[in-house]
């Protein structure tokens, strides 16, 4: 990229920065009255677990790609953590969970630059902790979220350009899917959509975006009598990811109770048994089909029973837990065994696992969700599920495409086949692993 192309993200920085110095001071609450501390420390930890979890989906998605990608790839994740947390504060949280307009989408003035996002209580969102905290915790999901889109593109998009798309995307999918299911005037939220803890918003959301992604771009370049490999480098890396994503998950599911409370215990011990329930299944799956166990496999696995309860996690039962992690693996797994009889270049399988997990989890929230479930006799809300998950497959699928062609207007999205061959690392970031 020229230099005098380089100077406008950091005049965009520089006129943040300097616009801060105009912005009004949120007034200061000190009335304490409401605020329950045991829920606040809870969603102080949580927060802090979600986040950890963009840093472990670096290097899960890192250890499964060609060395000379690693970086570059391990980078898209984390980078979100500054592009999207400063998005958050300037109009992202206003967007998501602002006044609502027509129940898509928030008033942009509503808290523009956290304005009157204070240590105040407001009930509508959390009855017990500070508007603040509820607005950090909310942060981290997205951040996470335009992460888990990366490895269907990975080792041909092109940096700079990735960093338009997570801005775009993140204001014009993420925000208004947010505020649609878990805003209190959210149209998808009064139609009876349940969504415990983001398996719509955050990992349906990226898997289809994903889809679009892999389908936009192509795949990438083989070399001349070279198979198009696969091949993880660093399968510590994927272990040592699957590890903190676990992890961090208690806080991602938990959490979204916004409590210290009995819905925050079944939530963590459902998010447990998904997992290890989907960890088991998909490697004697793998078995049976003459595979051997692998490591690779054991922690796909792990996060697609991960992603599967996520958004039923405090609607269900422990042994429901563990039906849904058992279908949701062998449905992913099939799904990776199709997608790679295809010509899609899904690099590392986000759609049939997260998009798929996803969508498994949300019918599952449908059908086994305490007293309005179908399996305990009514089906409006299973009805509604379904009917959602339609609708939402079918908007973000068409606007991550957008975006993707507007993003390519602005800044061609993939690199050039000389570059792919050299490895992003290089040709992105000057860096390398060896």
């Amino acid at each position: 990229m020229s230099k005098h192309k380089t100077v406008f993200p950091l005049l965009a920085i520089a006129s943040l920065a300097l616009f801060c110095f105009f912005v009004p001071q949120s007034e200061n609450v000190a009335d304490t009255a409401g605020i329950n501390f045991a829920d606040v420390a809870w969603l102080l930890t949580a927060s802090g677990l979600v986040l950890i979890m963009t840093p472990g989906l670096s290097f899960f998605y890192g250890g499964m790609v060609n060395h000379k990608n690693i970086i570059s790839t391990m980078l898209q994740s984390f980078i979100c953590l500054g592009v999207v947390s400063l998005l958050w504060v300037v109009v992202g949280f206003s967007l998501a969970f602002g006044d609502s307009i027509g129940g898509f989408i928030g008033n942009p003035g509503t808290y523009f630059m956290f304005r009157n996002v204070n240590n105040a209580i407001k009930p509508e969102f959390a009855p017990t902790i500070p508007l603040l905290l509820f607005a950090m915790f909310q942060m981290k999901f997205a951040v996470i979220t335009p992460a888990l889109i990366t490895g269907s593109f990975a080792e041909r998009v092109r940096f700079s350009s990735y960093l338009i798309f997570v801005c775009l995307f993140t204001l014009f999918i993420y925000c208004p899917l947010a505020h649609s299911t878990w805003h209190p005037q959210g149209f998808l939220r009064l139609m009876g959509v349940l969504d415990f803890a983001g398996g719509t918003v955050v990992h349906i959301s990226a898997g289809v975006a994903a889809l679009a992604g892999a389908m936009y771009l192509g795949p990438r370049h083989k070399r001349p009598g070279k198979e198009q490999s696969h091949n993880p480098t660093h399968i510590p890396y994927v272990i040592l990811g699957t590890g903190m994503l676990w992890f961090g998950w208690f806080g991602f599911n938990a959490g979204s109770a916004l409590g210290a409370n009995t819905s925050a215990i079944t939530a963590f011990a459902t998010t447990n048994t998904a997992s290890a329930a989907a960890m088991l299944t998909w490697i004697f799956f793998d078995l049976w089909q003459g595979k051997r166990p692998s490591a690779l496999g054991t922690c796909i696995g792990a996060v697609v029973g991960l992603v599967a309860i996520t958004p039923a996690a405090g609607f269900v039962t422990i042994p429901q837990a563990i039906i849904i992690g058992f279908i949701a693996s062998i449905v992913s797994n099939i799904a990776v065994q199709l997608r790679s009889k295809t010509e899609l270049d899904d690099t590392l399988d986000v759609f049939p696992c997260h998009g798929i997990g996803g969508i498994v989890g949300m019918i599952a929230t449908g059908f086994f969700a305490k007293d309005v479930g179908l399996f305990y006799g009514p089906a409006h809300t299973f009805l509604v599920q379904i009917a959602a998950l339609i609708g939402i497959f079918i908007f973000v699928f068409g606007a991550s495409f957008l975006l993707y062609k507007i993003t390519d207007f602005i800044l061609p999205l993939r690199v050039t086949p000389e570059e792919e061959a050299i490895g992003l690392d290089m040709c992105q970031h000057g860096e390398t692993t060896l």
